[in-house]
C-alpha cells in the first residue's frame, strides 16, 4: 500500500499532472493512476485527497490532445470507483460519474478528429449503467459515429456498438421507443460494411456480428415486434 507515502508522492504527481508539456503531463497522470490503484480507497478519501485528484484530472477532459485524454479517462474510471457508490446501486443520485459521462458525450457529438473519436469511443463501454441517464445524447452519438468509417480497425464504430449493447441490456424498457431509428442506422451499417472493399474480412465480420447483436437485443426490447418492420428474408437471416 502507498498510503504511508501519500504526503510525499501526491504533491509531485499533481505538479507533473499540471505541467504544460504533454509528455510530463502524461507521466503525472500515470503516477496518479498508480497511486489510485495501490492505495486503499478509505485512505484516498481521507482529507479529501481523492477529490483533489479528481479535480486535477477532470480539467484535462477539456483538452484536445488524445495522448493525454486516453490515460486521463482510464485513471478517472478507476478513481470513480473510489469516490462513488457502485453503479448498480438502487436510486443512485447524479454524481461525478455523470459529470464525466456527460462531458464525454458532449465532446463526442462535436468531435471530428479521428484519434479523439477513438479515445472517447473506447471509454464509452466502460461507463457502465450510468449511461442510462443519458440515453438521448447516447442515441445521437451512436447515430453519428456509425455513419462514419474508421479504417483500418473500425475502432470507433466497434466500441460504439458495444456501448449500445450495454445500454440496451441495462435500460431495455426505455429502448423500444428508439428501436426504429437505431434499426435503420444498423441496417445501413450492415449494408455499407458488406459492400466496403477496403475492409478486411475479419474486421467486416466482427463489425457485422456486433451490429447484428445490437439488432437482436433491440428486438428483445420490443418483444419480437421489431421483426414486423423487416422483410421476411432479412428478419430470418438476422434474428434467427
Amino acid at each position: 500500500s502507498l498510503a504511508p507515502h501519500l504526503p510525499r508522492l501526491l504533491p509531485p504527481s499533481l505538479l507533473l499532472n499540471d505541467h504544460y508539456r504533454p509528455e510530463n503531463c502524461i507521466l503525472g497522470v500515470g503516477c496518479l493512476h498508480h497511486i489510485v490503484l495501490n492505495t486503499p480507497p478509505a485512505e484516498l478519501r481521507q482529507w479529501n485527497q481523492a477529490e483533489v485528484v479528481f479535480q486535477a484530472l477532470f480539467k484535462h477532459l477539456f483538452t484536445t490532445d488524445a495522448a493525454v485524454i486516453q490515460p486521463v479517462l482510464s485513471c478517472l474510471l478507476d478513481l470513480l470507483l473510489v469516490l462513488e457508490n457502485p453503479l448498480s446501486s438502487s436510486r443512485r443520485k447524479p454524481c461525478r460519474h455523470d459529470d464525466v459521462l456527460r462531458l464525454v458525450l458532449t465532446h463526442m457529438e462535436a468531435e471530428h478528429k479521428v484519434a479523439l473519436r477513438r479515445v472517447f469511443a473506447s471509454a464509452l463501454p466502460l461507463m457502465g449503467v450510468a449511461i442510462c441517464r443519458h440515453l438521448r445524447r447516447l442515441e445521437r452519438v451512436v447515430l453519428g459515429y456509425l455513419e462514419v468509417r474508421d479504417p483500418p480497425d473500425e475502432t470507433s464504430r466497434l466500441q460504439v456498438l458495444k456501448a449500445l449493447q450495454n445500454a440496451t441490456r441495462a435500460a431495455w424498457p426505455r429502448m423500444a421507443c428508439r428501436a426504429d431509428v437505431l434499426l435503420r442506422c444498423l441496417l445501413k451499417l450492415l449494408l455499407d460494411a458488406s459492400s466496403d472493399s477496403d475492409l478486411g474480412d475479419s474486421i467486416r465480420q466482427t463489425l457485422m456480428s456486433e451490429a447484428v447483436l445490437c439488432i437482436k437485443l433491440l428486438d428483445g426490447c420490443c418483444h419480437g415486434n421489431l421483426q414486423v418492420s423487416l422483410p421476411a428474408g432479412v428478419s430470418h437471416s438476422l434474428l434467427h
